[in-house]
């Protein structure tokens, strides 16, 4: 009966629906009775899930466990929760240890075992992973030309705006943010209030530049490749589709042509 109860698909995505319900309820204030109930409720379902660990392991052998790739991606969301469940158990206050605080925050990442009930998820999930091979170079070239603007970016405006080009880290995060075109006309304004007419010019120049370069030309490159990847495997198999119908015809009017 146990056994048949964790290996059902939907025993155990109702758990998971159920475990995310309780830890978003127990980001609210509330009494502090309902609070441990829901860190009971929390950990017993952490609980449940070791337990359905144990079940599959037995049912499936390790060596057969591991070889689905998305019982790889359960084992490791259910390890990830154990710190907390042992936490509860041992009645370790770990808020008193402030390198241990993000145990507690492992326990969201249950919740990502609801990922593998979507439909069409594995095909999904091979389609980013085809996209981002194909996109890779692409993408790190992406990431060299925003650290060679936000570098120079640094040394022509780290005095006149500390602010968003203080130091190569900030400096980077204010090209970024002109990039998805977040602050693209603000970052400008505000460095311009200081400079004479000329200087404004050119910076506006510059910035025209960087938003034009890596804002709409490089952001749409990346995208459009990107996409292009995603449902590349879709066109390929319209294209076999296509050509198996052409052969089926040609087939039957050679036929016809015959009688």
């Amino acid at each position: 009966m146990i056994k048949k109860l964790f290996i059902n698909d939907k025993f155990i995505l109702l758990l998971i629906l159920l475990n995310a319900v309780t830890i978003f309820l127990s980001g609210f204030d509330i009494s502090q009775n309902n609070k441990y109930l829901l860190t009971v409720t929390d950990n017993f379902i952490t609980g449940l899930f070791i337990l359905e660990l144990f079940v599959k392991f037995i049912e499936f052998g390790i060596s057969g466990y591991f070889k689905s790739n998305w019982r790889k991606f359960d084992f490791i969301l259910i390890v990830l929760s154990i710190p907390t469940l042992i936490s509860f158990i041992g009645n370790i206050e770990i808020t008193t240890f402030s390198y241990l605080l993000v145990f507690r925050v492992l326990r969201v990442f249950k919740s990502f075992r609801f990922l593998k009930f979507i439909p069409g998820i594995e095909h999904l999930v091979k389609g980013i992973s085809r996209a981002l091979k194909t996109s890779i170079v692409v993408l790190i070239g992406f990431v060299i030309y925003i650290f060679i603007i936000g570098i120079f970016s640094f040394n022509l405006f780290k005095e006149i705006s500390p602010e968003h080009f203080g130091n190569p880290l900030n400096s980077l995060y204010s090209i970024f943010k002109i990039f998805t075109v977040e602050g693209w006309y603000e970052i400008p304004e505000q460095l311009t209030k200081g400079l004479s007419s000329t200087a404004s010019f050119f910076t506006y120049i510059y910035f025209i530049f960087v938003v034009t370069s890596g804002g709409i030309l490089g952001l749409s490159l990346v995208n459009s490749i990107f996409v292009d990847a995603m449902v590349s495997d879709n066109n390929d198999e319209l294209e076999k589709k296509i050509e198996l119908i052409d052969k089926k015809l040609d087939r039957l009017l050679t036929k016809q042509q015959k009688l």
